[in-house]
């Protein structure tokens, strides 16, 4: 049954005029009452009759006015558009994936922002893991933060921003006591690497060795949160986003390469794109994102 029909009907009863119904549906008078004939076939009952001037409905069309009404009613909310997210209202939980280093960078103001605004909200961080799987796709993750460079071809991205590191150094190491540490003094500390991979090489060694110098790696760890609290405890060199080791009571100096920066973004899955409470959560995260790099501007 062409649903349209329903439509046409509710407005019929209401209006006991074709003229009428035609008008409210913004239709012609000709083609409301083409529409009426097929209602009357499809019902095996002529629905409005005349009564001298007017148009009367049969004892069917009495009998089926407030069922027409409530079934129209409810397909027009079916397809509306959600109302506005009331976020106090949400009951959710929302798996996401972030690499300690976005945790550390803005972790606590999100998940502070989200407690705040919707006390009925759980984030759940899952591990990096994750990454390369199709989580997103299958429905395990809901939202992944980080640097985004294996998106499925469907999937939705969103850069928040670049990041730059500092090199990171407990109070009592030698380069904490420099005002500016050269590329060799860098080369010849002791580092802890960073890799989920148990990668010895990367960036740095590639621009150490641009400039024919090597340093020491004595350690690889899988996770920044790691590498640092080995920096406070021993005379090694990490890498950490500004404002990230100061808060674990790090020194911190530049880097005296040219490093490039980390792109950060987040990625959710098509089928998360029109969710309201997703999409809150994504501008929760940009938010927090801004204001992050606001205070360490």
């Amino acid at each position: 049954m062409d649903l349209n029909l329903l439509v046409a009907l509710d407005a019929l009863l209401e209006e006991e005029s074709v003229t009428g119904a035609a008008a409210r549906l913004h239709v012609s008078a000709p083609a409301m009452s083409r529409t009426l004939g097929r209602i009357r076939a499809a019902l095996g009952d002529p629905v409005l009759v005349r009564a001298g001037r007017h148009l009367v409905p049969t004892p069917r069309a009495v009998e089926l006015r407030p069922h027409v009404r409530t079934v129209v009613a409810s397909a027009r909310d079916l397809l509306a558009p959600p109302p506005p997210t009331d976020p106090a209202a949400l009951r959710r939980e929302f798996a996401v994936q972030a690499s300690d280093l976005v945790l550390a960078h803005l972790g606590a103001r999100l998940i502070t922002a989200v407690a705040r605004q919707a006390p009925g909200v759980t984030l759940r961080f899952l591990p990096e893991s994750l990454e390369g799987t199709p989580a997103l796709r299958d429905g395990r993750l809901d939202l992944e933060l980080g640097v985004i460079g294996h998106a499925d071809p469907e999937t939705r991205t969103k850069a928040l921003g670049v990041t730059g590191l500092v090199g990171a150094v407990r109070p009592g190491h030698p380069l904490a006591a420099r005002t500016r540490v050269t590329a060799r003094a860098f080369a010849a500390a002791e580092h802890v690497g960073v890799s989920r991979q148990g990668r010895v090489h990367g960036p740095v060694d590639d621009a150490l060795a641009a400039l024919g110098l090597r340093r020491r790696v004595v350690a690889v760890v899988p996770g920044w949160s790691a590498a640092l609290l080995l920096c406070r405890e021993a005379d090694l060199v990490g890498l950490a986003p500004r404002g990230v080791a100061e808060a674990l009571g790090l020194r911190t100096f530049e880097v005296p390469l040219d490093l490039p920066a980390l792109p950060l973004g987040m990625a959710w899955h098509p089928r998360n794109d029109a969710d309201p409470a997703h999409r809150w959560l994504r501008d929760r995260v940009r938010e927090t994102w801004n204001a992050s790099e606001a205070g360490t501007a």
